[in-house]
């Protein structure tokens, strides 16, 4: 209302000045012949127009995403972000945090939706924690990995030839944040294929460097992995093979909204249900985010635009 009351006096001003000036004529006396004529028409306009321009805007509804900084949920959430605005015409507002208030955030109704939970295997504990909060809308990227990766120069085929020679690798391998799925299964796999290595806690952003620092002195190293991600597109790397089953196979990445998300926002849910990427798509789009200096929003809103036929099967507006 304040915007409102701000402008029409700036426009009631301009019109005055312009009907008040003589049209045609010169002197005080057609001036104040224009004024007598349109005086009258202006009061009477007046009111009108200030009940047209002060019309009340509704701000457009505000969903809520939560994510953890990797570098496919980074990816996935700024590519839903950029749709519910641009197409949908939302308002969304982002939170990076760690992988158990992401979903604690979403169960409890905090924040709407997460689109990184990696099932079955990864993120089994938060969702059968939250089974009854959390509403599943189904996969949006299908056939992920997780496990422990070496560079190909290390040698070492399996987890259990680690147990082997620990003092090469430090007698550590580099993890990510403490609450992300991947490091409950390391810690599994350090049990059950007894290593005398210590999982070492830090930040997808540290592990990476890590790696690189280590690859560029063709160092053993060890790190918790997983694909998609752009570090198998930089460096020649590969997962050890996982005798005992530790880490599971394939898994699936879903998209995981609070409950009565979908009476809220049916059109939104629709979109989210349809929302799947392959892994051309999303490789892509994590290799241009990979940059510090990147903005992943103007890379995602980029990215749609380029992509209309593939964003209209999304909103289930052209063919399947």
């Amino acid at each position: 209302m304040s915007a409102c009351l701000s402008r029409t006096p700036r426009t009631g001003r301009r019109l005055w000045l312009h009907w008040l000036r003589p049209v045609g004529h010169s002197g005080h006396r057609g001036a104040r012949l224009t004024q007598t004529v349109w005086l009258p028409v202006m009061l009477f306009a007046l009111p009108l127009l200030t009940v047209v321009g002060c019309q009340q805007i509704t701000p457009p509804p505000k969903i809520k995403l939560a994510y953890v900084n990797w570098a496919d949920g980074t990816a996935l959430t700024h590519l839903v972000q950029a749709v519910l605005e641009q197409k949908l015409g939302y308002r969304v507002e982002l939170t990076m945090a760690d992988a158990a208030p992401v979903f604690t955030s979403v169960a409890d109704g905090g924040y709407d939706a997460f689109v990184d939970a990696w099932v079955p295997v990864t993120h089994a504990d938060y969702m059968e924690r939250y089974s009854e909060s959390l509403v599943d809308l189904g996969p949006n990227y299908q056939g992920t990995r997780i496990g422990l990766v070496v560079p190909d120069y290390v040698d070492a085929g399996s987890i259990a030839d680690l147990a082997q020679t620990p003092e090469r690798f430090g007698k550590r391998i580099v993890g990510i944040d403490s609450g992300a799925g991947i490091m409950k299964a390391t810690e599994r796999a350090i049990d059950q294929y007894q290593l005398d290595l210590r999982l070492l806690p830090s930040s997808e952003a540290a592990m990476t460097a890590s790696l690189k620092q280590a690859i560029d002195r063709r160092e053993p190293i060890v790190v918790t992995g997983w694909k998609p991600h752009w570090m198998f597109a930089r460096w020649s790397l590969r997962f050890l093979n996982d005798p005992r089953d530790v880490f599971a196979g394939t898994e699936n990445i879903h998209t995981v909204v609070r409950e009565g998300f979908v009476e809220d926002y049916p059109d939104a849910a629709n979109f989210l249900r349809n929302f799947q990427v392959n892994a051309e798509q999303l490789q892509g789009l994590m290799d241009q985010m990979r940059d510090p200096h990147s903005d992943p929003e103007i890379i995602a809103r980029r990215w749609v635009e380029a992509h209309p036929d593939v964003v209209s099967r999304w909103l289930g507006k052209g063919e399947a």
